[in-house]
């Protein structure tokens, strides 16, 4: 089969590819209907491997080498295995990103993304970014009626939905999402279906615009204003009640400090890979509560993410920039989304 293989940094290749073996006995074989592109993905190929096991066997799922990319996908069921009992050949489904054991501490808390043997399709073992990709049923959800194009962003709005979940606001609420890729311009959909106005700051035009789309109520250009400044003049001087900073820049993170307000909440989503020293004196002074967010959990995130996609199909058509082949997955997708010349996610039909 033809898959996108990673095998190093500005090195990802359309090439054949083993077809996945029958799926285990846990295991659903899909038919990749559309699989779309993530900032990690684009990450781990301007400047990877950060997750990819290339050189040591992951520890959880004892993959190594080069992989196939792809945690976002939806797919038509063509074989299951021989314990699997809620799905058949023929259903549409969307799968999770994170396969989780189902029996340590905690996932016997519910915190399936903090499993002790986590780890990622795409990331850390073939994903989807093929013609066919076996996955765990149980991090699988029915599409139920929504359609292919719009349940593509089901995994990545289950993500945002967990980010803003831990940062629950109320009506009325100051909020601010600092970098508005793909989830971050989700989290402003997210919370525009609450019915819940934000602040979306970026330095990209193009992310600006995917924002504006989204239902963010006010925009900060960064890159020709103080973002802080502005986030402080739109909340009379007090600073943001709420800020989402998924950006993983040190940027990010000093307008986010600088924006909060006494009694705040920022809540970290994105990679900070760069030091990113934060100012305890402030955060201990101002009684700032600090929160990170990972990912998503399968049970609670992705059915809702499938019941808002449902309600609000138009979140999926505002947040797409283009649908490619796979043949073009580099030139049109990951190239175009390093340079931010993207308004939106690339989605990908194998």
């Amino acid at each position: 089969m033809q898959a996108a293989v990673y095998h190093g940094q500005h090195d990802i290749r359309v090439q054949q590819w083993p077809a996945p073996p029958p799926p285990a006995a846990r295991e659903i074989q899909l038919e990749v209907l559309r699989a779309s592109i993530c900032g990690t993905d684009v990450e781990e190929f301007i400047s990877g491997p950060h997750l990819i096991p290339l050189t040591a066997p992951h520890p959880a799922s004892g993959h190594v080498g080069p992989l196939v990319l792809g945690h976002e996908m939806v797919g038509r069921v063509v074989d299951v295995g021989t314990e699997v009992t809620e799905f058949a050949a023929g259903d549409v489904v969307v799968p999770g990103s994170g396969v989780s054991c189902g029996t340590c501490r905690w996932c016997r808390a519910g915190r399936t993304n903090l499993c002790a043997t986590y780890y990622t399709v795409g990331l850390h073992v073939d994903g989807g970014l093929a013609e066919r990709v076996n996955v765990p049923a149980r991090i699988s959800r029915s599409v139920g009626n929504c359609p292919p194009d719009v349940a593509i962003m089901a995994q990545p709005l289950a993500v945002a939905l967990h980010a803003v979940r831990g940062a629950s606001a109320e009506r009325g609420a100051s909020i601010v999402v600092i970098g508005l890729g793909g989830i971050g311009s989700l989290a402003v959909a997210a919370y525009a279906a609450r019915g819940i106005d934000t602040i979306g700051v970026d330095v990209s035009p193009t992310r600006l615009e995917v924002a504006a789309r989204s239902g963010a109520t006010m925009l900060i250009n960064a890159s020709r204003q103080d973002a802080a400044a502005a986030i402080r003049n739109a909340t009379a001087g007090d600073g943001a009640d709420i800020i989402i900073e998924t950006s993983g820049t040190p940027q990010g993170l000093a307008t986010a400090m600088n924006a909060v307000s006494r009694g705040g909440h920022i809540r970290l989503v994105g990679l900070h890979r760069d030091p990113s020293p934060l100012d305890l004196t402030r955060l201990v002074l101002d009684e700032i509560h600090v929160s990170t967010s990972k990912v998503h959990i399968c049970d609670q995130d992705l059915p809702e993410a499938l019941a808002i996609l449902a309600d609000h199909p138009d979140i999926a058509t505002r947040a797409v920039d283009s649908t490619i082949c796979l043949a073009d997955v580099v030139p049109a997708g990951l190239t175009r989304l390093a340079e931010g010349a993207a308004a939106g996610k690339v989605v990908v039909k194998p």
